[in-house]
């Protein structure tokens, strides 16, 4: 590649409603710019940005993808992110890593929720935005419907630079309001032919200058005399407004085309050269210098000493990892050593790559605004800051959402437990938004993340990047037993068949603990050395072996109060086992006799969700014998806070998703026991006897 400018570089991630056409796009623009001489097509898995394996088979993109391509002596990063809900983190780790967002957005279908969505997106990370209207070849497309709803959801912001000619299968053109000039494209050569507008159009585009200029004119006094006293801009003033009112958000131009068909790509390139940003008109987040733990903004500019963020980590079982940044400040040079002011660590940056998929094009340096990649450092992940030792700082992390659902993990094959665990670990180095974790209960990985196919997703790299084939399946539920009664029981132990016997003899009283505290109270009343002190600290170390399995389905006990008031034992034949096993005989009489029960965990349930799906929403909750506890009005939209038990919460991110139509989001967390339902306690009774019969055919 060239050597380029920070003022000749464009950043750009193409984001929105999943299946709009995002992908298709990039390819589309990488052919009309030559970078590619055949187009790919997503069916045929011969996209540039959707290399892996699992976008392939699936046919939608999975991980956020960098593809740079050339023009004019200008460099664009394309940057392709996900539009499915399970993959927001590539998406929030994409947004740092560009100027300008294009929300691609369908002709036919219009706006969707991951357009809404992408729009919060980037309200929150104050990224300037523009939208690109695709499928206009498509039937039912419709670009002046498109618009006028872009513009009712989303303000008066949303501006159009480009304008279709004809529409569904007539669309035959785009045309440039701004410099008044149409481009009419020969489906079948791909050619492109520059002419004058056609006279039917005149009006309508005449109407859309008048939009810019009244946008632009907003943007800047000077220019807003100049419109009120003459009534026009040139069109140098107005790329100018344009520029400025990109990057502090005051106006998102809109675009339009047809990605499949390669029409308005050429005019979408010239647009986001001439109307998009460059990185030094962009002010990055705040960061914290560490030399002085002062907060301040920093201009993205080559004229300071180097400093970049790792926005994404890709783990490669053959190449290792590859760490993916942007350059902030100064410049990155191959073979330079580098301070992780995150890790507080040294780093040695050996080669340094451009990315375009999965290609990587070698490079000696990536300057200021550009975006690089490096393999093997040692210490650094996702999220981290490398800087110049003498400029130490550290950029505002990304912020990942909670997962909300779980699911066991189990081995396909016996012993393949360690390679599963290490290839779990690297995904965790690529992928922010899942979690692992131990259950030592039920000795059960468990792996969560934001939804069910993420967690599919996660178990097919397994297989396909580590060979380790793995089943996903539901987590144990922790259930816990206790008792509602009183048993006052004696347990005795005796064996004597000469020599040395075995002599242990206790009487306990089992009740519940009236605190509600789910630990065992032992309580000794022993009077008069009854019991011997050593053989009474043998009785509650014996019970406490015990309360690991309940009578009804060996689950752990909780809530338990244990008095040992009586007993004997002989001088000779006595010992701490035998006290051991004279209490585990009083345990079982015990609680068999004092009522024992079943207790299932409870979870505090928040659901976030607009109003119209709060019937639904509550519906369900009663459905999954849960409590509705308040319903209170929260940022626009409804929070319904709710008690509902753990085995119906397992599926609840996609229940959640299809009833408010990806709308709604959720946070769960544990609140309590409660006793289990009896029409449900003969279930788990018979699940835990099955499993048990088969943990002892497979010993």
């Amino acid at each position: 590649m060239k050597d380029y400018k920070t003022n000749n570089l464009r950043n750009v991630g193409i984001i929105g409603h999943s299946s709009s056409g995002k992908t298709a796009l990039s390819e589309a623009l990488l052919y009309c710019t030559k970078t590619i001489d055949r187009l790919g097509k997503i069916e045929e898995g011969t996209t540039v940005s959707d290399y892996d394996v699992e976008e392939k088979k699936r046919g939608i993109s999975l991980s956020t993808s960098v593809i740079p391509l050339e023009y004019n002596d200008k460099k664009i990063n394309l940057v392709d992110m996900p539009g499915y809900f399970d993959f927001i983190g590539e998406e929030i780790q994409g947004i740092r890593a560009v100027d300008v967002a294009m929300i691609v957005v369908c002709g036919a279908a219009g706006i969707q929720v991951g357009t809404e969505k992408a729009w919060e997106y980037c309200n929150k990370a104050k990224l300037p935005r523009s939208f690109f209207i695709n499928k206009l070849d498509r039937e039912n497309s419709n670009y002046d419907q498109v618009l006028m709803k872009l513009k009712d959801k989303f303000g008066i912001t949303v501006v159009p630079i480009q304008y279709p000619i004809g529409k569904e299968s007539d669309f035959s053109g785009v045309i440039d309001i701004i410099k008044r000039k149409a481009h009419i494209y020969d489906k079948k050569s791909k050619r492109v032919e520059i002419t004058d507008i056609p006279i039917e159009l005149l009006d309508k585009v005449e109407e859309c200058k008048q939009m810019i200029m009244e946008a632009v004119a907003e943007t800047d006094e000077e220019l807003l005399d100049k419109y009120f006293s003459e009534g026009e801009l040139s069109d140098e003033e107005v790329y100018k407004g344009l520029i400025k009112g990109c990057t502090t958000g005051e106006i998102a131009p809109v675009m339009c085309g047809s990605s499949l068909e390669v029409m308005g790509m050429d005019l979408l390139i010239e647009d986001i050269i001439e109307c998009f940003p460059s990185p030094d008109k962009i002010t990055v987040s705040s960061l914290q210098n560490l030399n002085d733990n002062n907060y301040e903004k920093v201009r993205i500019t080559d004229n300071a000493p180097f400093s970049a963020f790792i926005f994404k980590t890709i783990a490669d079982p053959f190449v290792g990892k590859l760490s993916i940044f942007r350059v902030l400040t100064g410049k990155a040079l191959s073979d330079s050593t580098v301070y992780n002011s995150s890790k507080e660590k040294i780093e040695k940056m050996s080669n340094l790559y451009f990315l375009r998929g999965k290609n990587q094009l070698t490079t000696k340096e990536v300057i200021a605004g550009d975006i690089g990649a490096v393999a093997k450092l040692q210490y650094t992940a996702t999220g981290d800051t490398l800087c110049d030792s003498n400029y130490k700082v550290i950029y505002e992390p990304m912020i990942f959402p909670e997962p909300v659902m779980s699911m066991a993990v189990l081995p396909k094959s016996k012993g393949d437990e360690d390679k599963i665990s290490s290839a779990l670990g690297k995904l965790l180095e690529e992928d922010p938004t899942f979690k692992i974790s131990r259950d030592m209960e039920n000795a059960e990985t468990i792996i969560s993340g934001v939804g069910e196919t993420h967690l599919e997703v996660i178990a097919s790299k397994l297989k396909n990047k580590f060979g380790a084939e793995v089943v996903l399946q539901s987590p144990k539920v922790p259930y816990r037993e206790t008792i509602k009664g009183i048993a006052d029981v004696q347990g005795k132990h005796k064996k004597q068949s000469g020599g040395h016997g075995q002599y242990g003899d206790v009487k306990i009283k089992f009740e519940p603990r009236s605190d509600y505290n789910d630990e065992l109270q032992f309580v000794d009343q022993v009077v008069g050395g009854v019991v011997p002190r050593n053989y009474i600290l043998a009785v509650e170390k014996g019970l406490r072996e015990c309360i690991q399995h309940g009578v009804l389905a060996r689950y752990p006990v909780i809530r338990l109060k244990a008095t040992l008031h009586d007993g004997s034992y002989h001088p000779v034949d006595s010992s701490e086992m035998a006290f051991k096993i004279a209490a585990s005989l009083a345990y079982k009489k015990g609680m068999e006799i004092a009522k024992p029960i079943l207790l299932e965990p409870i979870m505090h349930l928040e659901v976030m969700v607009p109003g119209e799906y709060m019937g639904d929403v509550i519906g369900d909750i009663n459905k999954k014998r849960g409590r509705v506890l308040g319903m209170e009005p929260v940022e626009g939209m409804e929070m319904v806070t709710a008690e509902v038990p753990m085995s119906e919460m397992f599926k609840y991110a996609t229940d959640l998703r299809s009833l408010s139509q990806a709308r709604g989001s959720f946070r769960a967390t544990f609140e309590r026991y409660e006793e289990v339902p009896p029409v449900e306690v003969e279930k788990i009774i018979e699940n835990a006897r099955k499993l048990k019969d088969i943990k002892n055919e497979a010993l």
